[in-house]
């Protein structure tokens, strides 16, 4: 079986060192080429909450000889359509795609490849690209989660019970009968915690530490919650916790406990930089449309406001544009709000 990683970047990185640790075969795929460089000749360097180096197989797209059995993608989903299509060449004829990258993109890959080919995997955990050939695992091992599973009724379960046992070799994997509310769960965390780091230039952990901005991040994730009632999605547990359990409310006394819990939820993850933040910190234009931009979508869609996710879209935007910077200055644009 050939396996590839397609978008090794900072999770890719770190996906594909566990998986060659621990003795299968896997290319590591990137248009990096410094990355690619540094891969080839000094292996996978993984720094943070665990250290080691590992020697990896790591390549350009251009130079791809293979046909793959199961194409891992985890690139950025702003041009989505293109990149898959460019993925099509190196499948094999049964070939399948697992996306792991953020929002809800089973549905672009399926437009290209079909339900079928198509598997999607949430990621519960966190990366950071340091350098050329060096990455940040900058969650705790032992929350390192994956929940994997098929928007399609026709999965075949061989190839889901294969991506399984690859991932399997870096964290516990669940596969998710419910996999559209799997995905969701992973959504309104990226929505919440990863929306608030971009916003503010800083970690999960001191987001949810600040107590302003802990009230935008409970806000959001309520949100998430209202929408997906809306639109009729249950939202998963994740690493075996129900959110909407934890931190929905109803009432006064709800909503203070939620407020709470939010720093203890998030403490395994709280070293973890949003990759839109790493993304605007280079320049470059981040996922926030396939993130908060999809609950805005499903909460106009739905009849359901989403001024938080609403504010996060308008204020990463800006800084795209250069009109202003990440920070905690910018928490006064959610007064109003609150």
């Amino acid at each position: 079986m050939h396996i590839a990683i397609y978008g090794a970047g900072s999770i890719g990185t770190v996906l594909g060192a566990f998986i060659t640790k621990n003795g299968l075969d896997i290319d590591l795929i990137s248009r990096n080429t410094a990355h690619i460089g540094c891969l080839k000749t000094n292996g996978a360097r993984i720094t943070g909450t665990v250290e080691m180096s590992v020697p990896v197989k790591a390549l350009l797209p251009e130079e791809i000889t293979k046909r793959y059995d199961i194409l891992f993608l985890i690139t950025k989903t702003t041009d989505n359509t293109n990149t898959v299509k460019s993925c099509v060449p190196c499948l094999a004829d049964e070939g399948i795609i697992c996306t792991l990258q953020n929002g809800l993109p089973e549905m672009s890959v399926a437009e290209i490849i079909g339900d079928d080919r198509t598997f999607g995997c949430a990621v519960a955990w966190g990366a950071t690209f340091v350098g050329n050939g060096i990455c940040e695992l900058t969650s705790e091992p032992e929350s390192i989660t994956f929940s994997i599973g098929s928007f399609s009724k026709n999965a075949d379960p061989d190839k889901l019970n294969s991506i399984k046992n690859i991932l399997s070799l870096m964290g516990h994997v669940d596969v998710a009968d419910n996999f559209m509310g799997a995905r969701w769960a992973k959504l309104l965390i990226n929505c919440s915690f990863s929306g608030m780091s971009a916003v503010l230039g800083c970690t999960y952990g001191e987001a949810a530490e600040n107590k302003v901005s802990r009230k935008c991040i409970q806000r959001i994730i309520k949100e998430c919650i209202d929408v997906s009632r809306k639109a009729n999605i249950k939202i998963e547990p994740v690493q075996g916790k129900d959110i909407c359990k934890l931190l929905d409310y109803s009432t006064k006394i709800k909503e203070y406990i939620s407020f709470l819990i939010i720093p203890i939820a998030i403490k395994k993850h709280r070293l973890l930089k949003a990759s839109m933040l790493q993304d605007l910190e280079k320049g470059k234009k981040c996922e926030v449309e396939a993130i908060n931009g999809i609950v805005c979508k499903f909460g106009e869609k739905y009849h359901c406001p989403t001024p938080y996710n609403d504010m996060v879209v308008k204020i990463i935007h800006e800084i795209e544009q250069g009109n202003i910077k990440p920070g905690f200055d910018n928490l006064n644009r959610f007064e109003n709000l609150i």
